[in-house]
């Protein structure tokens, strides 16, 4: 038997804390002519309010992500997942603070400011957000729209 349903406050909670304790998502993009569909597993750092990634320049999420501006990402395990529709604000190395590029290197275990292939890095926006573990939670799974948290 399931537990029962979180509320949203609760989901909101466990959310925030899988953002900031986390370190891989899977990342899909599409192409912005074909629309093919392409996914990657990155790892993130939650700033409080973007997620942010880094994959080598020439890569084709990079390309991807550059091309249409908008990213879907899943973080958790099937039962307990998250998903994220976001717009994607494009940096280079050079524009991310050393604060920034080294907090995300300490919670990721890599730095990209360090490797000799130019890497790009995506701020990602949330626009819309869901939570759920098990079908009771379907119900009320929608965390944030339009950028914006349903509940304080």
């Amino acid at each position: 038997m399931n537990p029962p349903p979180r509320t949203q406050e609760q989901r909101k909670q466990d959310t925030l804390h899988r953002l900031e304790h986390d370190v891989d998502a899977w990342v899909a993009t599409a192409d912005g002519q074909s629309g093919l569909p392409y996914l990657v597993p990155l790892s993130f750092l939650w700033d409080g309010s973007a997620l942010l990634i880094s994959t080598p320049a020439a890569s084709t999420t990079s390309r991807n992500l550059q091309a249409t501006g908008k990213v879907r990402i899943g973080i958790g395990p099937t039962r307990d997942v998250l998903l994220i529709e976001g717009t994607v604000q494009v940096l280079t190395a050079a524009e991310i603070t050393d604060e920034v590029g080294d907090a995300f290197a300490a919670k990721t275990g890599f730095d990209p400011r360090r490797l000799s292939s130019p890497y790009l890095y995506f701020r990602i926006h949330p626009q819309r957000l869901q939570a759920w573990r098990e079908v009771n939670e379907l119900k009320g799974r929608e965390l944030l729209t339009d950028g914006h948290w349903l509940t304080t």
